[in-house]
């Protein structure tokens, strides 16, 4: 049996995380299958009951996908209880180019794509700068509030 692997992210802004990590990614909005004009009108003609759809849901996408294929699907999933709490899984945007690089490189890369992020609106928690280690990194929060980590 095939196995594929979809992240699920739970928000109460799906259209502005699907912004913000379509740009984080490289990814782009999935776009509703099968000739529908809406993901509301794809999932009502699945037979999904109006009532289990939030005002608005569908209505623009709420997922993205890897233009290449690669990278597993991500969707924004509207839910009505804040974040309160630190996650318990986040993702690591590498970018640095790993212990290959000299770490004046990877400290550039890293900035580099901290400082896209935050024109998008992420915001810097913390940088893990340590030269005894030869690490560098940094501790974003996406617009809601979810924790990532740009090595």
């Amino acid at each position: 049996m095939e196995m594929t692997l979809q992240l699920v992210i739970d928000c109460a802004d799906p259209q502005r995380l699907v912004s913000f990590w379509a740009e984080a990614l490289g990814y782009v909005p999935e776009p509703p299958p099968g000739g529908h004009s809406t993901w509301r009108e794809y999932w009502a003609d699945m037979g999904v009951p109006e009532e289990e759809l939030p005002a608005g849901a569908g209505e623009t996408p709420e997922s993205i996908i890897d233009p290449v294929g690669q990278g597993p699907r991500v969707w924004f999933q509207q839910v009505p209880e804040p974040k309160v709490t630190k996650n318990r899984v986040h993702l690591d945007l590498k970018v640095g180019g790993g212990r290959d690089a000299p770490l004046a490189v990877r400290a550039q890369r890293v900035t580099a794509m901290v400082e896209r992020l935050t024109k998008a609106g992420a915001t810097v928690l913390r940088i893990m700068d340590e030269a005894d280690m030869e690490h560098y990194a940094v501790v974003l929060q996406d617009p809601e509030g979810n924790e990532f980590c740009v090595v």
